[in-house]
């Protein structure tokens, strides 16, 4: 699912790793809401984020990266806007 989001874009992202399946939700507070089935562990959790978040956003992985949090659950994420060829 492709959600439009003004480009570029500063999200704040609580993820939960470990969970059965991986998804990402937006909550009331216009915060969102990332279950990650990888573990906290050498960054696969964050490799995991930045692809959902391409994924879900519809673009591409280079794209997206994270400002802040990278080894707590409270993240920083970033949608760069595409460049200009």
């Amino acid at each position: 699912m492709v959600t439009p989001v003004p480009i570029p874009a500063l999200l704040q992202v609580k993820v939960k790793p470990n969970a059965r399946s991986s998804s990402l939700t937006q909550l009331p507070d216009d915060t969102w809401l990332a279950t990650i089935k990888s573990p906290p562990v050498d960054g696969k959790a964050n490799a995991e984020l930045i692809g959902l978040v391409a994924q879900h956003f519809g673009c591409h992985k280079a794209a997206v990266t994270l400002k802040s949090g990278t080894s707590g659950r409270l993240k920083r994420v970033r949608i760069a806007a595409p460049s200009k060829a």
